[in-house]
């Protein structure tokens, strides 16, 4: 009976301490992945300006990119992730990264969406300008 009753206020004490944990801090550089209204997965906070490469950056983001990685590279629920995400900072993932899934595609490795297809149409060119915007963006987030 003794042993009962020690196991119930081992389970009644950790429920509590569980219970009373705090939650960690969810901020738009966050590791998790919240899916939002209208199928955004992040919360992506805007610069004040965009710069000149950023702002053609964004044109070209919004023609090739957006139907797939959302409006402000905030991603699509089941569709393609956010890239204002801290797994494509420049350390982890570089520009290089980024010109290479662009004309080459890449296999799905961070994320359950399948594997991006190469972008049709698009130059290095137009991807530099893209990553422009895409950098400007995850900095405004905490992102560097």
């Amino acid at each position: 009976m003794k042993s009962i009753n020690a196991i119930a206020a081992i389970l009644v004490a950790g429920g509590v301490g569980y219970a009373m944990w705090p939650a960690a801090p969810k901020t738009a550089a966050s590791d998790t992945v919240v899916s939002m209204e209208g199928g955004a997965l992040a919360n992506v906070l805007l610069p004040e300006t965009l710069s000149q490469n950023a702002q053609i950056g964004k044109l070209g983001f919004e023609a090739k990119c957006a139907a797939c990685h959302g409006v402000n590279a905030a991603g699509q629920d089941g569709v393609a992730p956010p890239l204002v995400h801290v797994i494509y900072e420049p350390s982890h993932h570089g520009d290089e990264a980024f010109q290479r899934a662009a004309a080459t595609g890449v296999r799905a490795h961070h994320w359950p969406f399948g594997d991006m297809p190469p972008v049709e149409g698009i130059t290095r060119g137009d991807v530099t300008m893209i990553i422009a915007y895409i950098r400007e963006l995850q900095r405004a987030n905490g992102i560097n």
